[in-house]
């Protein structure tokens, strides 16, 4: 045989790992024989197979002479088998749903990097830093598939995986399983450190608008025949597999909103991302059509994305792209009816949603109704109210409900029939026989009130005026006088009420109605002008009890002369304050811009107290919009807290919560710098909150290290353990607020005792801000000699450990801080898992045991998958399960108690046993004996059954220690496997219990 026929010979074999006798080159162009065999229908071995068989032969570590293990060597054969695997790769159109589905994450990592290095990526580079638009098209294409399969392998690992059922252990399979599941661990962990810049490449990949193209075989020859030619036909823009620009933004589309998806668990404005991603590709699919397509998308998958996207983000910013449908079915489920009122007159206006429909959401709220909940009453009526004025304007007949409801009017509902009526139709647009259908209906309405007072509030309101001429109303009055038999029409005609001139205490009392339902500042300054001309005697600032103005600031307003002015001006300001109270933020601005316009002429006091109160809406205007969604505050309004925080204007009144608002505000924005190194001294020693926002920050910047922030720590501690002090030594001032002494530096400076520390507590939104003030209190209530149980809590030990004047701390009010800001901390992060602790430790130290497993339970499962990886040490640890232990005891549920003493690092055999004896066991008894891993406990159960001659017990017991994963004689891998899959179990069906 010739050299050429052995060299062909082996190529042709059935061992593809044999290294060519030939050049390299030479050995590639008689490698016909690899494409013939993929060309076959069912070809066997499969490409996948191919893939993994060539990688591994390629990636097979060497021994040297000394017997020493080596790295793979870079050698022509590795070479070879590599681009081998890529070429089938290439083959299956480098398609990740195939690719994904049949090779692991380490193999699949392996293919992925050796097309990034054929494509000429350098080792090492970050894909972040390169510019996509300068590279050629298949080495952009290769980084881009790269970070697909990344964001994708991310998002794949966080769903649950339904477990194999094992076979009879073998220690060289087991070891093979466990070496490739932590290689696999170690790469995915890898990938989510990598995912922010993963994430960067493909949004950035979005705005390439160019097409693309993918390696094929022919241009794998290409690259092996000639390695040198690095500006050939391989690089252009011909070279390789098309991909338009179309399909790469869908497919990347789809795959960012699959890792936004994910990362929305916690973040609102993530799963905004992670819909318009989505609906994104939903349009390209239906633009292009899902065949045309050379990566195929889940559309199953995509509408449940889309659906799952559309429930869960906000109604208000999602307005446009859910129906009213969905909105309504939201706001029922959640029992938020005044949005749902909100909904129905909004659609008065679009007449969108079927008659049908709205009939039968009023059917739902009235069986809810007549199911006891007497709060729905209104809900129902004013429903009612929105399909009738609907019905009225549809020509339809009005329903016998509406009639029912009606029966006994009043005032209250008068008044919102009118707003309904009045919002329903655009008097300037609207044609004349809507004007007409209108008219008659709130016509036919004064003819079927007898109170003469209601039928005075229909016919005096403006859209009765407009709706109806002047003949039209007095021929109405004319039908209610022949109607009602109260009135004498055998004498002489008596006057209409139309011709009779309104009584001055009439009008006033219409104008004080319209001045407490405007929020109008140019509407409420007219109605003043016409009541100050109608008499000069009342205040109208006292109409309404509604209308609060703090004292600080009513002593100054009320001191203004000028009548009108003054009425003007606090009521601007109350109307404003109460609009920030309900957050309806754009009247408040609209109100306070108002009266800052007005008092800027006489009162530069009364002007830089609506400066400061614009602040603190500004503030909370940001914290309820982009602030919610993590967007930081612009940097104006960060000057503007710092400029309040600093100013020095003499005889300012000034509201204690704006100076809370302001300092909580830069703890939530991190601007620990600001509060640490560039606060003014003076205003430290002048303004408390400003001091204790310093102490809190200087000792979260130090954290976690305990001694860095001993001393910081230190200082914060004693200032709040003198706040929560009850002492002779506090001297109240004459406004009665407690002057605060610090020893070692000068005045803290004058708060309010305990309730203002309190509610500055509640500003606070920065998880490390508050898991520092809740370690402190925690630490706090810990100190008392008195108490049973400590409570757990993150950097606990950074505090001083005991109190020289105990007996002064008030313990009842720390308790119930405690247990407060625990449950404010929760509603900004339910999943903290340190917060879920100090939950459970409060139930349980006060015997709340149900509630505390609860707790428990959940702090494990949101930092585990739910159970279905091992929860951290430092969150399970021994305290925490024999509270767990001691619950169950409690609660009766003795089989759960021997269950939770093999959690324990050293088993405890004796409470164990002891829980076992009870015969009068709350919980499921012998199905737990599942759980049980401790070969000596299930022993004991043996015997204990046996004694009791309980014969089927016995059984099931001997049933568990007989399972082969349990053996003595396994290896200790295999017995930690079978400990951990029975932990994942109890701990799963122990949470659908308390859950």
């Amino acid at each position: 045989m010739s050299a050429e026929a052995a060299d062909r010979e082996a190529a042709t074999s059935s061992r593809p790992c044999t290294p060519p006798q030939t050049s390299w080159f030479e050995f590639l162009l008689e490698e016909s024989l690899l494409e013939q065999h993929l060309q076959k229908p069912q070809p066997d071995p499969t490409p996948v197979q191919l893939i993994v068989q060539f990688l591994e032969q390629a990636s097979k570590p060497s021994v040297n002479e000394q017997n020493q293990v080596q790295p793979p060597p870079d050698n022509k054969r590795n070479r070879i088998l590599k681009l081998l695997a890529l070429k089938v790769a290439a083959h299956l159109k480098w398609d990740l749903d195939v690719l994904e589905k049949s090779l692991s994450v380490p193999v699949l990592n392996m293919l992925l990097n050796e097309l990034l290095c054929i494509s000429k990526v350098p080792p090492g580079t970050k894909h972040v830093d390169v510019d996509l638009s300068s590279l050629p098209p298949t080495t952009a294409m290769a980084i881009l598939l790269y970070n697909r399969w990344a964001i994708r392998t991310i998002v794949q690992s966080s769903f649950p995986v339904k477990q194999a059922k094992p076979g009879p252990p073998q220690l060289n399979v087991m070891n093979q399983m466990q070496q490739e599941k932590e290689l696999t661990e170690n790469i995915l962990k890898v990938l989510k450190e990598q995912a922010a810049d993963s994430i960067l490449v493909l949004e950035g990949a979005l705005k390439l608008n160019k097409d693309l193209y993918v390696h094929t075989i022919r241009t794998l020859d290409l690259l092996a025949m000639e390695p040198g030619m690095v500006n050939g036909e391989t690089e252009s823009s011909t070279a390789g597999l098309k991909i338009s620009a179309e399909e790469i933004q869908c497919q990347v589309c789809y795959d960012l909103g699959a890792i936004y998806f994910q990362q929305g668990a916690t973040n609102a404005a993530v799963h905004e991302n992670a819909k318009e991603k989505f609906f994104k590709t939903k349009e390209l699919i239906a633009k292009n059509g899902s065949s045309s397509l050379h990566f195929t998308i889940d559309e199953e998958r995509l509408a449940g994305y889309c659906q799952a996207c559309g429930v869960l983000t906000s109604s208000d910013d999602a307005s446009q792209q859910t129906t009213p449908y969905s909105q309504i079915h939201s706001c029922l489920k959640s029992g938020n009816y005044q949005d749902l009122v909100k909904i129905f007159l909004e659609d008065n206006i679009t007449l969108s949603l079927p008659v049908q429909f709205r009939q039968s959401v009023l059917r739902e709220l009235f069986q809810k109704a007549q199911q006891g909940n007497d709060a729905l009453d209104e809900v129902c009526f004013k429903v009612c109210v929105c399909n009738t004025v609907c019905d009225v304007l549809e020509d339809r007949t009005i329903d016998i409900q509406f009639c029912q409801l009606f029966l006994k009017p009043s005032k209250e509902k008068i008044d919102f029939l009118l707003e309904v009526c009045s919002r329903s139709i655009n008097l300037e647009n609207a044609s004349e026989t809507l004007k007409r259908k209108m008219a008659a209906f709130l016509k036919n309405l004064c003819l079927g009130l007898e109170d003469l007072q209601l039928v005075f509030m229909i016919s005096s309101h403006e859209l009765f005026i407009k709706l109806l001429k002047d003949e039209e109303r007095k021929l109405l009055i004319d039908q209610m006088r022949k109607r009602s038999p109260r009135i004498n029409l055998c004498t002489k005609p008596v006057t209409s009420f139309y011709d009779i001139p309104a009584s001055a205490s009439v009008n006033i009392g219409q104008l004080e109605h319209q001045l407490i339902l405007s929020v109008d500042p140019w509407r409420i300054r007219q109605i003043l002008i016409e009541l100050h001309g109608m008499t000069s005697e009342r205040q109208f600032w006292t109409i309404s009890n509604k209308w609060e103005v703090p004292n600080v600031y009513g002593n100054v307003i009320l001191g203004i002369k000028d009548n009108l002015t003054r009425d003007l001006v606090y009521i601007l300001m109350a109307k404003g304050l109460h609009c920030s109270a309900i957050k309806d933020f754009v009247h408040a601005k609209q109100l306070f811009a108002a009266c800052l316009e007005l008092v800027t002429e006489f009162s530069p006091k009364l002007r830089q107290v609506m400066l400061n109160e614009m602040l603190l809406l500004d503030i909370y205007t940001h914290e309820a919009g982009a602030g919610a969604s993590g967007e930081r505050p612009p940097s104006d309004l960060i000057s503007r807290v710092r400029g309040y925080l600093e100013m020095r204007v003499p005889d300012i009144p000034l509201r204690q919560v704006i100076a809370e608002e302001c300092v909580a505000f830069l703890l939530n924005w991190r601007e620990n710098e600001y509060l640490t190194m560039q606060v003014p001294l003076p205003l430290v020693q002048t303004n408390p909150y400003v001091k204790l926002g310093q102490l809190l920050a200087a000792t979260c910047k130090e954290l976690p290290g305990p001694k860095e922030s001993r001393r910081t720590a230190k200082d914060l501690w004693e200032v709040v353990v003198q706040i929560c002090s009850v002492s002779n030594q506090h001297k109240r001032g004459n406004d009665g607020r407690v002057s605060l002494i610090k020893h070692r530096e000068s005045t803290l400076g004058i708060m309010y005792r305990f309730h203002g520390i309190y509610f500055y507590f509640f500003s606070l939104q920065e998880p490390l801000v508050l898991t520092t003030i809740l370690s402190l209190f925690v630490k706090l209530h810990n100190v008392r000699e008195d108490i049973v149980n400590d409570i757990a809590a993150e950097h606990i030990s950074i505090w001083p450990s005991s109190i020289p004047n105990l007996q002064s701390v008030d313990f009842e009010a720390v308790a119930v801080t405690v247990k407060e800001l625990v449950s404010y901390a929760l509603t900004i992060n339910a999943n903290n898992h340190f917060w879920l602790i100090i939950q459970a430790d409060i139930y349980f130290a006060t015997n709340q045991y149900s509630a505390a497993l609860h707790y428990y339970l959940q702090a494990g499962a949101v930092c585990s998958d739910f159970f279905n990886k091992m929860v951290p040490p430092d969150v399970y640890t021994d305290q925490v399960i024999k509270r767990m232990i001691k619950c169950c005891s409690l609660l009766n549920c003795h089989t759960q108690v021997a269950i939770l003493c093999q959690f324990l690092r050293e088993v405890d055999y004796k409470t164990a046993f002891k829980a076992l004896q009870e015969q009068n066991s709350h919980d499921a008894m012998d199905s737990y004996y599942e759980y049980i891993w401790d070969v000596t406990i299930l022993e004991y159960l043996t015997y204990l059954h046996h004694k009791r001659g309980e014969t089927d017990k016995r059984q099931i017991a001997i049933k568990a220690i007989g399972q082969t994963e349990l053996n003595a004689s396994n290896p200790e891998e295999v017995l930690q496997l079978a400990a951990q899959r029975r932990k994942k179990k109890f701990l799963q069906a122990m949470a659908k219990l308390y859950f």
